[in-house]
């Protein structure tokens, strides 16, 4: 058994102030305003389209993330139907099999210490899982049978791709101190990683 921190990786790197050279020319049709485009135009005039509530120019970037959480996590995620989503599948993938290192592998959990007396328990109940799953699959079960007992601790992997405008109404929800704690775990790693490559776009988030 393996107990893992979940992760954020930013799929494909992308030149932010590029991208807002992009959407300033998107947006500026809609005022014909294109002639006071200049060099250092683009962050004054997405900071006004969003305050101004105009959020459909930025619709025209996405961006992709690789996350590594736990399958709780990710019914919560793919709920925002404006998105894509390649997820790993425990129908298809054997834990049994040699690329997973003969073990399951799951997320720990963010809200208790290894001390804590409810951490012990669930690793115990995790370590009791992932020998019965290796039971059914010696007993002739196959993965999408096997897979009925996993639980939502289990480690998953998710390619998820949103425009900007959809990254913006996930981080509101999903940084809020009433989200989950795990997917608001997650939701501060992707801020974090949008507030640094287009702060204009996502800084008025304060999580």
């Amino acid at each position: 058994m393996k107990i893992i921190e979940p992760s954020v990786e930013l799929a494909e790197d992308f030149d932010g102030a590029a991208v807002m050279k992009k959407l300033e020319r998107a947006g500026r049709v809609c005022y014909k305003s294109e002639v006071n485009i200049t060099a250092d135009s683009a962050e004054k005039f997405l900071r006004g389209v969003i305050k101004r509530g105009h959020e459909s120019v930025i619709e025209h970037a996405s961006v992709s993330f690789k996350i590594i959480c736990d399958r709780g996590v990710t019914h919560e995620l793919v709920r925002h139907r404006l998105a894509g989503y390649s997820q790993e599948s425990t129908r298809f993938c054997d834990y049994t099999a040699g690329k997973f290192g003969g073990e399951l592998t799951f997320i720990k959990p963010c809200f208790w210490s290894e001390d804590d007396e409810n951490f012990l328990l669930w690793k115990e109940t995790m370590a009791r899982l992932e020998k019965n799953y290796f039971a059914l699959r010696q007993n002739g079960a196959r993965p999408e049978e096997a897979r009925s007992i996993l639980p939502n601790s289990l480690k998953t992997e998710i390619f998820m791709t949103a425009n900007l405008r959809e990254w913006r109404h996930i981080l509101k929800l999903r940084t809020d101190k009433a989200a989950h704690p795990q997917m608001r775990e997650i939701a501060l790693k992707i801020y974090k990683i949008l507030v640094e490559k287009l702060p204009a776009l996502f800084d008025d988030i304060r999580p």
